[in-house]
C-alpha cells in the first residue's frame, strides 16, 4: 500500500487529475505495453515521439497531401539531432512547428514536383490538436534509462516535461538533480528536449517553469491564469492552469 505522503500521492496524482479536468487525455505508462496495440503505441522505450499519434494529427491537418508527404514530414521532425547542441536542435524543431515542414510533392497540373508545407500544429484552431499527458514513461537513452514524472504531448510530440519532489525537498532539486541529468548528451535522454516548450519543476508548495536553457534562477513562478489584474496565486495548480489549459 503506497504511503499517503509520497510525491506520487501528494503532487503527481493531483496534477494528473487537473490535466484531466482541463480536457487532456491522460495515460499511465508505468506498466507500458509496446507495439501498435500497446499503451502508447510506441515500438520501443527509445521512442520519445508517439509516431502513430503524430501521423494521425498530420493527416487530419493536411488532408490534401499524399501519404508520402506526411511520411517525409515525420522523418524530418524525428531525424537524429545528436550532433547538434540541445538549444540548436530545439530551435530547429521550433521552426518546423511554427512554419510547417517543407516537402516536395507531385504537381499534376504542370508535371514534375512542387513544394508544399506540412502543418504540424493547428495554430488557428488550437482545440483541434491532440493533447495527451503521460505519467511515468520510461525512456531509454544511449547509456541509461530515465522516467520523467509527467510528459505532455501535442500531436504526439513531447512539448512539456514536469518533474516533482515531495514536500520538504526543494523544488530546485527536481531541476538540478533530475531534469539536468535527463538533458545530458550521453547519460540522459536529450532527444526528449529537442521538442520541448516548457519545463516545470515543483514540490507542490514551490513551482517554477522555464525553457531548456534556463537555470533555476532564470525559471519563474506563474501567478495568474486569465487576467493581469486577478489576485496573484503561487501554486502548482495556478501554473498548470496558466500554462497548459487546453483551448476551448
Amino acid at each position: 500500500m503506497p504511503h499517503p505522503y509520497t510525491e506520487d500521492q501528494l503532487i503527481e496524482q493531483p496534477a494528473i487529475d487537473l490535466f484531466g479536468k482541463l480536457d487532456w487525455e491522460t495515460a499511465s505508462a508505468l506498466d507500458e505495453l509496446f507495439g501498435p496495440d500497446g499503451t502508447l503505441q510506441r515500438e520501443t522505450s527509445g521512442d520519445v515521439v508517439l509516431i502513430l499519434r503524430l501521423r494521425r494529427a498530420l493527416e487530419q491537418l493536411n488532408p490534401t497531401l499524399p501519404a508520402e508527404a506526411i511520411s517525409t514530414a515525420i522523418n524530418q521532425l524525428t531525424r537524429d539531432r545528436l550532433a547538434m547542441s540541445l538549444a540548436a536542435a530545439n530551435r530547429d524543431v521550433y521552426e518546423l512547428l511554427k512554419q510547417g515542414v517543407q516537402v516536395s510533392v507531385p504537381d499534376p497540373e504542370r508535371g514534375g514536383q512542387k513544394t508544399e508545407r506540412v502543418r504540424v500544429v493547428d495554430w488557428e484552431n488550437p482545440a483541434a490538436n491532440d493533447f495527451l499527458l503521460v505519467s511515468q514513461m520510461t525512456i531509454t537513452g544511449q547509456l541509461y534509462t530515465c522516467r520523467p514524472d509527467l510528459i505532455g504531448f501535442l500531436n504526439g510530440l513531447p512539448l512539456v516535461v514536469m518533474e516533482f519532489k515531495k514536500p520538504g525537498v526543494p523544488a530546485r532539486a527536481a531541476l538540478e538533480e533530475n531534469i539536468t541529468s535527463y538533458k545530458h548528451p550521453l547519460n540522459g535522454i536529450p532527444a526528449l528536449f529537442w521538442f520541448n516548450g516548457l519545463i516545470i519543476a515543483s514540490n507542490g508548495a514551490e513551482s517554477r517553469v522555464g525553457s531548456i536553457t534556463a537555470d533555476w534562477d532564470r525559471m519563474f513562478e506563474w501567478k495568474r491564469v486569465e487576467r493581469e489584474d486577478e489576485p496573484r496565486r503561487v501554486s502548482l495548480e495556478t501554473m498548470i492552469r496558466g500554462t497548459n489549459t487546453r483551448p476551448g
